[in-house]
């Protein structure tokens, strides 16, 4: 199939690449220089190690946003299974944990409040179980297991991209005079916007993540179903053919008058 039919058939490819490296060329380029005035994301100046591992989290994220938008290119596995592997690989050990070990590392440390510091902790932690446990189903050869748990990976790993979605939303709700007045709302509504885009973004992923797995897995049920179904239609009309006519005629019809084998009596003369 061409590439115009592919993204015909799925419409979200073009969208989501645009997304992504849109996203990675606005806001990567504020961290290459090492310049902590220019960070996005909140810093810990009193902290010597804490803006070094944002950093490290940043580019080894960048990295995982990169190999996993490679992997869930439709049909990679079966044209390019090497590039598959690769990415893949570069995506486990060079991405996602670094990434999410980094990030596990000044949790504790974030800024606004308890549950920014819990729901980057938890997405942390179940980011580096499923890609953990995904790469182990492949290295066991089970495949079917592998696909779900990196699929949920890759849900955790694009909840940054989704958490710039739910940012507008988030202020718009609680902090609308940002949009007005072009100021900072109190550092309470700070706190609670920041707990909304930490938990958000990767929950709402997970679940459609976990819609897609369980629809592949209906799927599969039905298709099994109806495999059963033909194998044992095929076995009846088999079992039906191997009748030959000669055992069909031993098989008095019930119509058909049995013949009288007793001798007739001589005719009377």
């Amino acid at each position: 199939m061409s590439r115009i039919g592919t993204a015909l058939r799925r419409p979200w490819i073009v969208p989501f690449y645009f997304l992504a490296f849109g996203f990675l060329a606005f806001r990567l380029p504020n961290y290459v220089g090492l310049d902590p005035s220019k960070s996005t994301a909140a810093t810990r100046l009193d902290v010597p190690f804490y803006y070094p591992l944002l950093v490290a989290h940043i580019f080894f994220g960048s990295v995982a946003f990169v190999t996993a938008a490679i992997q869930v290119w439709p049909k990679l596995r079966n044209k390019y299974p090497k590039l598959h592997r690769v990415s893949g690989r570069i995506y486990v050990f060079g991405g996602a944990l670094p990434a999410g070990i980094a990030i596990l590392t000044i949790t504790p440390l974030l800024t606004h409040g308890p549950g920014q510091k819990v729901g980057n902790a938890i997405l942390g932690l179940l980011w580096l179980i499923t890609t953990i446990t995904g790469f182990r189903r492949a290295r066991q050869g089970r495949i079917v297991e592998h696909r779900e748990w990196m699929l949920r990976s890759f849900a955790l790993c694009f909840s940054i991209l989704a958490s710039r979605f739910w940012l507008g939303p988030a202020i718009l709700w609680l902090e609308p005079e940002v949009f007005t007045m072009g100021v900072d709302g109190p550092a309470a509504v700070q706190d609670q916007v920041s707990t909304l885009t930490s938990w958000v973004p990767w929950v709402v992923n997970l679940l459609i993540a976990e819609f897609f797995i369980n629809r592949a897995r209906y799927k599969k049920l039905g298709e099994q179903a109806a495999k059963r179904k033909a194998a044992q239609a095929r076995a009846v009309a088999s079992e039906t053919a191997d009748v030959t006519p000669t055992e069909a005629t031993l098989v008095p019809d019930a119509k058909t008058p049995l013949l009288d084998a007793r001798p007739s009596p001589d005719p009377v003369a």
